[in-house]
């Protein structure tokens, strides 16, 4: 018998693997119709007019086409050549062809553009491609946003930046983005058109920084009211950012009524059949408890109707609407009836407005197993016709919900990459599961999967994993990470650096490992409120040592890329990181002091904390990316006069901080950022440190309710309230202070302590036999 050399076998090994995954996946003809209506030429213009953005007068360099037929029906694809004049990109729409020259980008002149900044330096005679190169997706959809996105990270945003964000869109290969700013001027015409007045909305619209969780019902009013500027405004940012997302041949997916209504329905419409929701998480009824409209009430259809009406008469649509009702509320009734119901009303009002409307819908609720059995989750996704629901599969990497649930029923899924709460900023992926995931979903039995996405409730962090996620959009199987990691420094720093090169391999095998067990919440020791009992294992499913060994190659980089925008960027994040950690021995010598009743140490492992947190603020002030002044400075640039100033100011800072009147959800969206870290962490642990100081001379026991009531009243509250400005330009050198805090802190990381701290880890994880369920693990932080 013939033996094929290996390297032929490995590539028909690839070819069956790819086939395999092809076949696997049902098509849905009933989305067929979800496809751009932009004219081939004007996305042709705008792929162009990105390019010059992107490399200024070499896009002179790039001729760009768009041709639908070089590809199969509802696929992206792009085609890469050497012409005599340059580079042609050939691409089905202007995302496909976006895609092609990001490719080129990054595999023929070691490119990237991210969100710390890009390196897109060409060469000074582009690389000749000397064949054609021709690359298809392999799904329909390539999927951008959480809903909570909007609020943790793009609230403030003008059209500067999203523009930019825009841009890296394309460039990625998304094609369905969600776009839901602007909402609140189509609600308020529909609710004011209904007989309801604007100071019934006033209680109802959240404010600018909570909006998300307002849309979706969990709070009402809170950080309102909503001035009409902002709703004015956001409006017309809304008509350019679907401009420029459509001129791209990307598919906006708008938002619809989920039938959340003000208070103020018993007066408006006395025979209205209404119920309350639950509080959520902590929030009185004041802000929480929102009304919902029965679905069997004709006013359902009629609000749900209007809303869509007057949204597509205002900015257009694509087909495709997400909404939520249940998003972490549980329902009045677990009848599925009930729920078949509530799926059929929500989807017949988008219907009665739009006859091609394609509901999509998070699948976060079906986490809370305790509630959302098997039959109810057929009741709901099976309420609408088959191809006209998608499933966003939002935390798939470590929670692929669509294996328990039969691939939803025969619904078409995204597989996503939620990864990020919050907006926090560890360091923190799970590769292993990205790598292979999205295969094993394509491969699933039955599998409705349709495409992939990234769903972080927030961004500016961790860029690494999503440039390695989005790739598998295109990528016909699973990568080596090693060889990955390598091209990923080089396009990174335009350069190569055998240390830079250790260093991702180190973060890669470690940090960037994490098992499925293991997810990125609000759990970094020093952003949260003190206490005594805080388990500091969670901070670690690594060797820390992996961190701290990369973090000397990143400075022995340093000396070859000390002029890259996104090294300065990843010293400052790596150096971050590492002193985190290294916060934890501090943190466990105070409690067993503590428990001792040993003050001196308590006071001097206290110091240690404090003397760090300063350390950290001033090098978080070395870089932009890392800085509190441009998060403030962007929410006041909303205002129109002092009153809308001071309250977006505060929005901004208790969004990040109490998040709530008295802190009802604490930290759970903490930021890292120079000006919080100096002026909101550090008092809290000098305060924490002398709590406990006086605890032991008082013979007093720790009490978690009077601890944080006096905490709140003393720090907490009062930052929320200051106006102080920030800055928003960066002050020191990254790579210095970096250097004196690893020559200061390093020898730290020698103790037994960091050994021992992982083999604890290890230790607990092995003893978990049923990994808690992802949903559940959040709630409990509402709790």
């Amino acid at each position: 018998m013939h033996r094929l050399p290996n390297n032929k076998m490995k590539q028909l090994i690839s070819c069956i693997f790819l086939i395999a995954v092809v076949s696997a996946v049902i098509e849905f003809p009933e989305l067929s119709h979800l496809k751009s209506k932009t004219s081939p030429k004007v996305q042709a213009q705008a792929v162009k007019d990105l390019i010059q953005r992107l490399i200024n007068n070499r896009s002179s360099e790039f001729e760009v086409y768009i041709d639908e037929s070089i590809g199969p029906k509802n696929r992206n694809t792009f085609q890469l050549s050497s012409t005599e004049n340059g580079i042609q990109i050939v691409g089905t729409s202007g995302v496909a062809a976006s895609l092609g020259f990001y490719y080129y980008l990054k595999y023929y002149c070691n490119g990237q553009r991210t969100w710390a900044g890009q390196q897109t330096e060409l060469p000074p005679v582009l690389p000749v491609i000397t064949t054609p190169v021709k690359v298809t997706t392999n799904d329909q959809f390539s999927y951008y946003q959480n809903v909570c996105t909007s609020s943790y990270t793009m609230a403030f945003w003008n059209w500067d930046r999203w523009e930019k964000e825009i841009d890296w869109m394309a460039l990625q290969g998304i094609n369905l983005p969600l776009a839901f700013v602007g909402q609140e001027a189509i609600f308020q015409r529909v609710f004011l058109s209904l007989g309801f007045t604007q100071a019934d909305l006033d209680l109802h619209f959240g404010g600018p920084a909570f909006l998300a969780w307002a849309r979706m019902g969990n709070i009402q009013g809170w950080g309102g009211p909503l001035p009409q500027m902002w709703i004015t405004n956001k409006l017309v940012l809304q008509h350019k950012i679907l401009a420029r997302m459509r001129s791209l041949g990307m598919i906006p997916v708008l938002p619809a009524f989920a039938g959340h209504v003000p208070k103020a329905i018993t007066r408006v419409f006395p025979n209205a059949k209404v119920t309350r929701l639950g509080d959520w998480a902590h929030f009185n009824a004041t802000y929480s408890g929102l009304y919902l409209l029965d679905f069997q009430d004709p006013l359902f259809l009629k609000i749900g109707q209007a809303f869509i009406e007057a949204q597509s008469n205002e900015y257009g649509t694509d087909h495709i609407y997400n909404t939520d009702t249940f998003n972490e509320m549980t329902p009045t009734s677990s009848d599925p009836s009930y729920i078949r119901a509530a799926g059929q009303t929500v989807f017949n009002g988008m219907l009665a407005a739009d006859p091609q409307a394609v509901w999509l819908m998070q699948g976060w609720l079906f986490g809370d197993e305790s509630y959302w059995k098997p039959e109810l989750v057929k009741a709901l996704v099976t309420s609408v016709p088959q191809g006209r629901m998608i499933i966003l599969d939002l935390a798939t990497e470590t929670n692929p919900i669509y294996q328990r649930l039969e691939s939803y029923y025969g619904q078409p899924f995204i597989w996503c990459m939620l990864h990020n709460f919050g907006g926090t900023m560890e360091l923190y992926g799970a590769v292993d599961q990205i790598n292979k995931g999205p295969f094993i979903g394509r491969q699933f039995p039955n599998s409705t999967m349709v495409g992939i996405g990234i769903t972080p409730e927030g961004i500016h962090q961790n860029e690494v994993m999503y440039e390695f996620m989005l790739e598998n959009s295109w990528q016909s199987q699973p990568r080596d990470v090693n060889d990955w990691i390598v091209k990923y420094a080089r396009q990174r720093y335009g350069a190569d650096s055998p240390s830079a090169i250790a260093a991702w391999k180190l973060l890669m095998k470690g940090i960037y490992n994490a098992p499925t067990s293991i997810r990125d919440f609000d759990h970094v020791l020093i952003t949260i409120r003190p206490t005594p009992t805080y388990d500091i294992k969670s901070d670690v499913w690594f060797d820390p040592e992996d961190l701290f060994s990369a973090w000397d190659n990143m400075l022995n980089a340093s000396f070859d890329l000390n002029g890259s925008e996104l090294f300065l960027y990843d010293i400052t994040d790596v150096t971050r990181n590492s002193l985190q950690i290294i916060a934890l021995q501090f943190y466990s010598a105070m409690v067993t002091a503590f428990q001792k009743k040993d003050i001196p140490t308590v006071k001097e492992a206290g110091q240690n904390i404090t003397n760090l947190l300063a350390d950290l603020d001033h090098l978080l002030s070395s870089n932009e990316r890392f800085l509190l002044g441009p998060w403030i400075a962007d929410a006041r640039s909303w205002a129109t006069d002092d009153n809308e100033s001071k309250l977006y100011e505060y929005n901004a800072r208790n969004q990040i901080t109490l998040w709530g009147p008295t802190g009802e959800i604490h930290d759970y969206a903490s930021k890292q950022w120079a000006g919080v870290v100096a002026d909101y962490y550090k008092p809290r642990w000098q305060f924490f440190t002398n709590w406990l100081v006086q605890l032991i001379q008082n013979g007093s026991q720790w009490d978690f309710y009077i601890f944080g009531e006096k905490i709140l009243s003393t720090v907490e509250i009062p930052w929320n309230i200051q106006r102080y400005q920030y800055p928003t330009t960066p002050t020191g050198n990254s790579i210095a202070i970096s250097k004196s805090y690893h020559d200061k802190y390093r020898p730290l990381t020698k103790d037994p302590f960091f050994r021992k701290l992982l083999g604890r880890q290890l230790k607990k994880q092995q003893l978990k036999q049923t990994p808690e369920s992802l949903y559940d693990r959040k709630m409990k932080i509402f709790q």
